[in-house]
């Protein structure tokens, strides 16, 4: 017995000693937590669990219901408020029956001495952890205010099944926050911590307890509120509980990709810029498009709606299907690298047209082109010859989409998008001139992100996921208001695709709503993208497999721009918006001016017609139009004079277009009037004084040519070169000695040797160019 006593007074020195120079007790940071992802307007998503597998988050006091804190101190420790962490004559009470009558187990546990409980993971059942229980109570009491020790009861206290605390018990169970629970709901939670397994909610036994404790409390509840009687109708209606395997899931891939972002040490709720209804129909109309297309092979289809006033995200949608292995659901297809094929280029336009390379009616070339040891091919293999830049955009052209990234500079294309957010595992030299056809690969998130560049005047700003999370104001300009509008503008006339197994076209009819609108399909039609703007969004969709096989389906205006215009239609309101009540031109320094409807440059003395073009004042390209020329011919032979001569010649009209475009003008079957040739006494000084230089296209400087020394003899290299439209014949010279001479439209063979030489040519009017 002595033996037994000096146990346990040793015990209490120790405990003595524990209460008196311990630290204060952290009641919150100890453990992990779940977390709670709200949509923008607070509705569940998902609650995540901790990292012992059970649901707990956290809450200030100040956010449970004023009911439940009264409710759960009423039944827990009505003496709570008065004591300074044990309840001592209920603690001896309870000793002297449980240990030395022995009739019955009485607990004497206040809500203190649960909390030390829950905290250290005590054992009370032992006379030593009962000991260490009390003082650990004097210790909270000691440390921390009755609101403190309330707090961390509420978010430690067991509500059945693996739900901890009081806020993953309202949002569980009656799917709102602790904060608006009713009395009902708060009677019904107060009870279950006293013994959360027999008080099971979600059991037919054990909501039939919780039902009884609760009506005792109710009745215990009275006595302190009597005109609460009349409330007890509300306790007669059938109450109903959701069990946890039924919490809602949505927008998987949004949330698993947060919940790997986030810091570990950031719990709680999440309230997330996503829009729960637009998150839905989103899901909703993916899921439709690929089970009507899928006899195409379409099994797959990703899309991201991005606010980009707000720059939130409200819609993402990572895959078709996130439970189809299959298709390989649960890859986050919105963070996934993938070619964008064309949807890069309207930022080579944009850039081109800041570095006065061109406005939208400048007249490109889309002809046969070799840039170095690229040689760009078109979509459809074929070439359109002289065409706008705004239409050259629309249609998707690539020589003239590379023939303007290879002029870019300060930025190149390159830098521009790694400026804009795009990241590269290769240097520069790796993509080359392929950049602006897909030859690097981006997210979906970096392509709203750069289409939202366009809708907001040139500025990149950071792409924001929650709601109060403080991103800068404005991030760095990466192109002028004028470019983005212009580029914009040129992309609303983009007409829209024809819906799958519709003959309408997606929207035409009703439509009022514009959208400047995008596609892309990359190299073996593995991908194929759609990206929009209209009304305050940003809209992308990708249509493709996760594993990268190509199909023939896979093109961007039939795959993708098809589901593109579904979603606008779905998921922004049709108030009729437009481009220019977004911006106002008159604001911006752009003009219209008059150009030569035939070149898109300034209309010369000879222009048959003009047509309005935009123009940015200082930056924009000018020039005169020098394919429409006037020529003296010879009334009496019909040739071209030397020189205008009054009452011998008169002038004629006749359109100079370079051989390559006439090339393709004839392969498409455009006759245009040659102009007839010189008078046999027309010197060379005469014919070389006006027209247009012949332009080398091979050899090129920048390129060395490997010859194979086996085979020297077969061994040839081509010469060719654009010429005027008067020219028939070029004449070739390798330094000083003439290599050949070739018709116009044809190339010369030479047969090369080693060593480095000058190529210089003269076409039969005399103009010369070299290399």
């Amino acid at each position: 017995m002595k033996y037994g006593v000096r146990i346990v007074s040793a015990l209490l020195i120790a405990l003595a000693g524990l209460y008196l120079f311990c630290p204060e007790p952290d009641l919150k940071g100890f453990q992990d937590y779940s977390r709670a992802y709200l949509d923008r307007n607070g509705s569940l998503l998902r609650i995540t669990l901790a990292r012992d597998q059970r649901y707990r988050l956290y809450v200030s006091l100040a956010g449970i219901s004023p009911l439940l804190r009264e409710a759960t101190v009423l039944y827990e420790d009505q003496h709570f408020f008065q004591h300074h962490g044990i309840d001592l004559p209920a603690l001896i009470r309870a000793g002297w029956q449980t240990y030395i009558t022995g009739h019955q187990r009485v607990g004497a546990s206040t809500i203190t001495m649960q909390v030390a409980r829950l905290r250290w993971n005590i054992n009370s059942r032992t006379i030593p952890g009962k000991l260490r229980q009390i003082v650990r109570a004097l210790q909270l009491g000691r440390h921390h205010s009755r609101a403190d020790i309330l707090e961390a009861y509420l978010n430690l206290a067991s509500y059945g099944r693996n739900v901890e605390g009081i806020e993953a018990a309202s949002l569980i169970y009656f799917n709102k926050h602790a904060t608006d629970l009713t009395l009902p709901e708060a009677l019904t939670l107060s009870v279950i911590p006293q013994n959360p397994n027999r008080r099971n909610p979600t059991s037919v036994k054990g909501f039939s307890e919780l039902l009884t404790a609760r009506e005792n409390l109710f009745n215990r509840w009275l006595g302190k509120h009597p005109g609460d009687e009349s409330k007890r109708v509300f306790l007669e209606m059938p109450l109903r509980v959701r069990a946890p395997e039924k919490l809602p899931f949505f927008a998987p891939h949004f949330v698993n990709d947060l919940d790997s972002r986030l810091p570990l040490l950031r719990n709680g709720m999440v309230n997330t810029t996503l829009d729960l209804p637009k998150q839905i129909d989103m899901e909703r109309i993916i899921a439709s498009y690929v089970e009507r297309r899928k006899n195409e092979g379409i099994k797959n289809g990703v899309a991201l709606l991005l606010n980009y006033q707000t720059m939130e995200i409200e819609a993402a949608v990572g895959s078709a299907d996130f439970f189809d292995s299959e298709i390989k659901g649960q890859v986050i297809g919105t963070r996934a690298k993938r070619s964008p094929g064309s949807a890069l280029k309207p930022f080579v336009y944009a850039l081109a047209m800041d570095q006065g390379l061109i406005h939208p009616l400048t007249l490109l070339k889309d002809a046969p082109k070799r840039f170095g040891g690229f040689t760009p091919e078109n979509f459809d293999q074929r070439f359109m010859g002289p065409i706008y830049a705004r239409d050259a955009l629309i249609s998707s052209r690539n020589v003239p989409a590379v023939h303007l990234q290879a002029q870019l500079r300060n930025p190149g294309f390159y830098d521009f998008l790694s400026r804009g957010g795009i990241v590269f595992p290769e240097d520069e030299s790796f993509y080359g001139l392929a950049l602006s056809l897909g030859g690097a690969e981006v997210t979906m998130e970096e392509m709203v992100r750069l289409y939202a560049v366009l809708a907001n005047g040139g500025e990149l700003q950071a792409i924001k996921k929650i709601k109060d999370d403080s991103l800068p104001e404005t991030g760095p300009r990466l192109l002028s208001a004028e470019a983005c509008f212009l580029i914009l503008d040129i992309l609303k006339d983009n007409p829209p695709p024809q819906a799958a197994g519709n003959e309408n076209l997606v929207g035409q009819v009703g439509r009022r709503n514009e959208v400047s609108w995008k596609t892309g399909t990359s190299f073996a039609f593995r991908d194929a993208w759609a990206v929009g703007v209209s009304g305050p969004y940003v809209l992308a969709v990708w249509v493709g497999n996760f594993q990268g096989q190509g199909n023939a389906s896979f093109v961007g205006r039939k795959a993708a721009g098809p589901l593109l215009f579904e979603l606008f239609d779905a998921l922004v309101e049709d108030s009729a918006w437009q481009l220019t009540e977004e911006v106002d031109p008159d604001l911006l320094n752009i003009r219209k001016i008059s150009v030569c409807a035939s070149t898109g440059d300034l209309p010369g003395l000879y222009c048959p017609s003009t047509r309005k073009a935009w123009f940015i004042p200082g930056v924009s390209p000018i020039k005169l139009s020098t394919i429409h020329r006037a020529i003296p011919i010879d009334k009496e032979s019909g040739l071209r004079a030397c020189q205008a001569e009054p009452g011998k010649t008169e002038m004629k009209y006749y359109e100079f277009w370079p051989s390559d475009l006439q090339h393709i003008f004839n392969v498409a079957g455009i006759s245009i009037k040659a102009p007839p040739p010189y008078n046999e006494e027309c010197s060379l000084n005469d014919k070389s004084a006006s027209g247009r230089t012949p332009v080398i296209r091979s050899p090129q400087s920048n390129i060395s040519y490997a010859l194979q020394s086996y085979r020297m003899k077969d061994e040839t290299i081509p010469f060719s070169a654009v010429v005027d439209a008067d020219v028939n014949d070029m004449y070739w010279f390798v330094d000083d000695s003439f290599a050949g001479k070739a018709e116009k439209g044809e190339a010369l063979l030479w047969k090369g040797v080693n060593g480095t030489f000058e190529v210089r040519v003269v076409d039969d009017h005399g103009r010369v160019a070299e290399t």
